[in-house]
This record gives C-alpha cells, structure tokens and sequence, in this order.
C-alpha cells in the first residue's frame, strides 16, 4: 500500500541477543521492474541440508535455489603441502595435509578452511588421501607410515566421524612397506583404498574389522607405477598410476570379490594422473600433474573399456594433486612440493584450492 513499492523482496532480520533489533537488510532483490509491475512473487523459503536456501515464487511459478560457493578455499600456514580433497553433501570441503600432519574443514560456501583434525600420534608422517562417506558418516582419511615414540607406526586407513571429527576405527594396512594414498566407498559399503607403495588395491568389506588386499598381483604393472587415484562408478573401482599413466576399471564382483581388470583405452593421454573423484556414473574427474609442471583438469567419459578425456582447466604449475566436486564447481588444490622437497626455508606460496566450472554430469 505504499507510493512507491519496496517488494516484491527477501530480507535478513538482524537480531542482537536472540531478539529482533526492528532492522533489516535486504538480501535478496530484483522482482519489481522499472514501471512497477512485478515479475515475481516471492512466498515462502526453507534452508536445505547443504545450508542452501530453496525460495518459492508463486508469481512465476519456480521454485529457486540460493547457495554461496567460493571462488577459492584458502588452507592457513606456510607449510601445508596439501595432497587429497574431498566433499560432503552439505558442501563442505576437507583437506588432507602432508606438511601439517592436520586434516582442514572449509563449512559450506566458506573461503578459509580451518584446522579439523588436530597433529596426533596415530598420523605421525602426515595425510595423504581423505575421503568423505555420506553413507556411513564418515571421514576416511590415509596416513603415511613413520616413527612415532621411537616404535615405527604403519600407513594406516582411519576413520573420523564427519560431523565431528572423533575418531571411530584405525586399519592398518595389510602388506608391508604400503603407502596407503586414497579411498572411496562401493555401494555396497566396502571401502576401497589405494596402496600405492605395493600397487594394490585393499578393501574394508561391511562389517570387517580389518583390511585385505582386494587386487594386487602385477594387475596394473610393477612398483614403481606409483598406484594412486580411485573412484567407484556403479559396479567397477576404477584407478590411476601416477609414474605411468595409466587408467584401470577393476569389476565388483556379485560376491564382492575382484573381477576382471581392464586398461582402459584412452584416446589421449594422461600426464601424471593424481586425484581422481567420480562424477555422476559414468564420468570421473581427474587431475594431471604434468610433466613440465603445467597441470589440468580432466574429465573422463567412460564407455566399457575405453574413455574419452576433456581438458577443463590448464595451468596448475604448483602440482595438482587432488579434486573435489561441490555442486556444479570442482575444486583443485596444488601440492607445492617443489618447496617441501627444496631447501630448507624454500618459500611457499598461499595455499588454496581453487574453483572450476565442470556443469552437471552426463547421464545422472
């Protein structure tokens, strides 16, 4: 009723002790065009899990989704040497760090991640790969062997709460000298991780309470081939080798045991691939370091036993080293390890993980 519209609009009411000051903001505008008429209507709005705002219009008849997504993920310290990313379905971002020997959290549409997992003694080498798992609520996060007290502590599969970060279980893995570097989850349930050093595959069936080597053998070439990214697409884990480039979809089996393993045909070359994440299910997206320190953003269509890459983003000179899908946006974090492997007091740059378009996956 008033001369000159101020809605059709969404307001933040601000509040000081729990109780509204009588101020506002304006938080979301634009439904009045210039001659006063209204293209919009907006109703009623309710927050999501993912901490989105779903907002309804019954002018337009739409119902929208508002959400905040950085552009980057700034990790705090000069000396992190970040090498694994993982999302949650509320859209937080979580980081494995080598250098820090600490796992980060970035809250959902947050710029500055923040110290999660505190250094412990169960992780005395630092984190490799984390991996975020809806299903059973869990972090799972890889940690390399090291001395620990003067007594030697293995590369250990561990389990964190996800809301919480309180420690649920510690698998060893299973064969000597392995370097566990990531993980992902069946639907199943099982837990697959890599093992980098011994270039196998080991697995967490339902209910065990210990690992076994799941695929090994000589199945993706000798060590040395440096075994490293891992994704499940419905009923195939699918791996990289780093050293050699090479991409492998092993089958799960009806009995959970290892199928057939196939060297996909590719039909351009990986160059040092490291993390890997599934997208949708039939697509991966993986990052290639680069072996003149260029690194990219890849995204492999899977077709049976071959795949089909694209080039998303160019020009990581820092070594990507992992990727991890929030929305419609992929995250890319480098390592910097030049620095971690250079001289003492070698300089570091900001470390952050930065944001790509990637769309929606084909065939969701």
């Amino acid at each position: 009723n008033r001369e000159f519209r101020t809605g059709h609009k969404v307001v933040r009411v601000l509040m000081k002790d729990g109780v509204p000051t009588g101020e506002y903001e304006d938080f979301l505008t634009g439904f009045i065009v210039n001659d006063g008429d209204a293209w919009g209507r907006p109703v009623s709005n309710v927050i999501a899990k993912d901490g989105s705002m779903l907002l309804s219009d019954d002018g337009a008849n739409l119902v929208y989704r508002i959400s905040t997504v950085a552009p980057s993920i700034s990790i705090p310290g000069d000396r992190v040497f970040p090498e694994s990313l993982t999302s949650a379905p509320d859209g937080s971002v979580y980081v494995g760090s080598i250098g820090a020997r600490a796992i980060f959290r970035a809250r959902p549409g947050a710029a500055v991640a923040e110290q999660w997992i505190a250094p412990g003694e169960d992780a005395p080498a630092g984190y490799l790969g984390v991996f975020a798992d809806a299903l059973h609520g869990t972090l799972w996060a890889c940690s390399l062997a090291g001395p620990e007290g003067g007594k030697p502590v293995p590369s250990t599969l561990h389990a964190y709460d996800l809301k919480t970060g309180k420690a649920k279980g510690h698998y060893p893995m299973p064969t000597a000298g392995a370097a566990c570097n990531d993980a992902a989850v069946g639907a199943d349930g099982s837990i697959y991780a890599t093992d980098t050093a011994n270039m196998e595959v080991v697995r967490l069936a339902p209910g065990a309470k210990a690992l076994e080597v799941w695929v090994g053998q000589g199945a993706f070439g000798p060590k040395g081939g440096v075994l490293d990214g891992i994704a499940v697409l419905g009923d195939r884990v699918f791996v990289n080798t780093l050293a050699t480039g090479k991409l492998f979809g092993v089958a799960i089996g009806k009995d959970g045991k290892a199928g057939k393993v196939a060297e996909l045909k590719l039909d351009r070359p990986v160059d040092k691939p490291d993390g890997m994440r599934s997208f949708g299910t039939k697509e991966l997206l993986i990052v290639e370091g680069g072996s003149t320190g260029t690194g990219r953003l890849s995204r492999a269509v899977i077709d049976g036993d071959s795949a089909v890459l694209t080039t998303l983003q160019e020009g990581y000179p820092d070594g990507a080293v992992a990727v991890a899908v929030v929305g419609e946006l992929a995250y890319v974090v480098e390592a910097q390890f030049g620095a971690m492997r250079g001289a003492p007091g070698t300089p570091t740059k900001p470390f952050r993980a930065t944001a790509v378009e990637v769309g929606k996956p084909q065939g969701r």
